[in-house]
């Protein structure tokens, strides 16, 4: 296994646009040629759009896009244009001259902090799509990750700022990424240790403050705890059926149990998706090993590169 750049996955283009006054933003994965794709729904409040299509069961067998947008269930707006990009440039599925993308799309709550009526519109993710290129993307508060932040079990004035963060591995021919957005309920961690990267922060006293800790002693839960959700996508050139798709999604989690401490909460929205652009022979089984690896990493690069905005510091400040 070798890392590798994300941009090395050549079927894909990333985009991103964000409104940084407004403190949101999306970020597109486009496949233009079309992508199987799959889907793991794990959090107790999502926004999310055509998830259920992913279905192996349902009829569509691939898709064109996934957005990945701040603004809560208002965000889903941006997908809107990303669709309109698409056929425009005569990119979804020919009915009768009319071209129809499928873009699916999951949402996070970032209306905390700057202006709390901004969300990404349909120009936003039409801009994204405009953006999108097999350029390297860059990391940090960029794009889905924008507004992002983790640590508001107390109160948003306790939160560090998180982002977007990708990542990508290889073995032989089979090549893996993940792309996030961190806003997590929960603190997030070194892969697999107990050093912390982001969370809970106490800007008086300058230390840093355990979520679990505090949930086990049963404090009160402020509203802003709430505010959440960790959404991201896997991108691979190996060959997968749906059913193997919405697999490798489901074990793509294993990467926030690595690093997110608690996950998967009834106040987050925690989403997956993975798109296979069918291009090299795989065992399925080491595409979603990847996954979570890349995924564990894209998570910790979120948090990695993140810099102060909005009045909450990050990492890279602390760590100074």
């Amino acid at each position: 296994m070798k890392e590798i750049l994300i941009n090395e996955l050549t079927d894909f283009k990333i985009g991103h646009a964000q409104d940084e006054k407004g403190g949101t933003g999306c970020t597109v994965i486009l496949c233009e040629k079309g992508a199987v794709a799959g889907v793991d729904v794990r959090g107790g409040g999502p926004a999310t759009r055509e998830t259920d299509l992913l279905n192996p069961k349902n009829m569509v067998e691939q898709i064109h896009a996934v957005t990945l947008a701040g603004g809560s269930a208002f965000g889903l707006e941006a997908s809107c244009g990303v669709m309109a990009y698409l056929s425009e440039h005569q990119i979804g599925f020919d009915m009768k001259g009319i071209y129809i993308p499928i873009v699916s799309g999951a949402c996070l709550f970032d209306c905390s902090v700057a202006d709390p009526k901004a969300y990404p519109t349909k120009k936003m993710g039409y801009q994204a799509c405009q953006n999108a290129s097999h350029e390297l993307s860059k990391q940090g508060c960029i794009g889905a990750g924008t507004g992002a932040s983790v640590g508001k079990f107390l109160g948003f004035n306790k939160a560090m700022k998180t982002g977007l963060g990708h990542a990508a591995f290889q073995v032989g021919d089979v090549m893996v990424a993940a792309i996030v957005a961190v806003n997590a309920c929960g603190d997030v961690y070194f892969e697999n240790s107990e050093k912390p990267i982001a969370g809970i922060y106490d800007y008086p006293n300058k230390k840093r403050l355990s979520t679990l800790d505090i949930i086990f002693e049963n404090q009160p839960i402020e509203e802003s705890c709430g505010m959440n959700t960790t959404i991201g996508c896997i991108l691979t050139n190996a060959k997968l059926t749906k059913a193997q798709a919405n697999k490798i999604a489901s074990m793509a989690h294993n990467g926030y149990a690595r690093t997110i401490r608690p996950v998967h909460t009834s106040s987050d929205g925690d989403t997956i998706f993975a798109m296979a652009s069918q291009q090299v022979e795989a065992q399925p089984d080491v595409v979603g090993a990847l996954a979570a690896k890349a995924m564990a990493k894209a998570i910790e690069n979120a948090c990695l590169y993140a810099t102060p905005l909005y009045g909450l510091t990050t990492y890279s400040e602390i760590c100074k």
